[in-house]
């Protein structure tokens, strides 16, 4: 009977320093779990963070060119009374409407191949996040591509048509440098014609478009943002 009773006590305790040793290992991989989704969701903010940037500069380059736009059709309109040849040549290669957006994706990728994503216990969050990576990401490539293509036809004829010069300064400038003229033959026909004029028009349509997009974009990235640094709290 006494063996019998220690036999029973020892695999009580057996059984038990095994439960034990579960539950704390399982609680070591909720450990870690959690402060790899945070460390993720850290790196994420900052990324977000940096691509919001991205996007209110390229937002304030399609707002600045709009307003070329329409001051050169106003001068058009009155036949070349409101500007100088000087002011229409400053205007006109400072009108940009190919820039675009490219998200950085590389922490989000990480996340979803290293399962970190699940972990995640926002279901909004997830929802926004796959939104944004997948179809604004697959929506803005393609609206790029169209205005890009737009955007080649669009910078070779006026440089054609004017013969303008410049020097560039590659280490001005929020993206690509910073031009500075050199010279130029202004082409009045051509400057009033109707073809340069559907021209702006065009470069204003997908301004507008692109403008458009991109502040979606801006407000899904805002709401992501917001809802990862709760997610970081939790």
């Amino acid at each position: 009977m006494k063996s019998l009773k220690k036999y029973i006590f020892e695999g009580i305790v057996i059984f038990s320093s095994v439960l034990l040793s579960l539950y704390l290992g399982n609680l070591n991989i909720q450990r870690s779990n959690f402060e790899k989704k945070n460390q993720y969701i850290s790196d994420l903010i900052e990324v977000l963070k940096e691509d919001i940037g991205q996007i209110e500069s390229l937002l304030e380059i399609l707002y600045k060119s709009e307003t070329y736009i329409n001051d050169l059709q106003n001068d058009i309109d009155l036949n070349h009374k409101i500007l100088n040849d000087k002011e229409v040549i400053d205007k006109l290669i400072d009108i940009e409407v190919g820039f675009s957006f490219f998200p950085k994706e590389g922490v989000f990728n990480q996340m979803i191949s290293t399962g970190t994503f699940e972990l995640i216990k926002s279901k909004k969050l997830k929802t926004n996040l796959l939104e944004i990576y997948n179809h604004q990401k697959a929506r803005n490539y393609a609206t790029s591509l169209e205005i890009d293509n737009f955007n080649l036809n669009f910078r070779s004829i006026p440089y054609q048509r004017f013969k303008i010069r410049f020097d560039y300064n590659l280490l001005e400038g929020k993206f690509y440098g910073n031009r500075t003229i050199t010279s130029y033959i202004f082409n009045k026909p051509y400057y009033l014609s109707n073809q340069f004029y559907g021209l702006l028009s065009q470069a204003k349509l997908y301004s507008n478009m692109y403008k458009r997009q991109l502040s979606d974009i801006l407000n899904s990235y805002k709401e992501v943002l917001i809802l990862s640094e709760i997610e970081i709290k939790n």
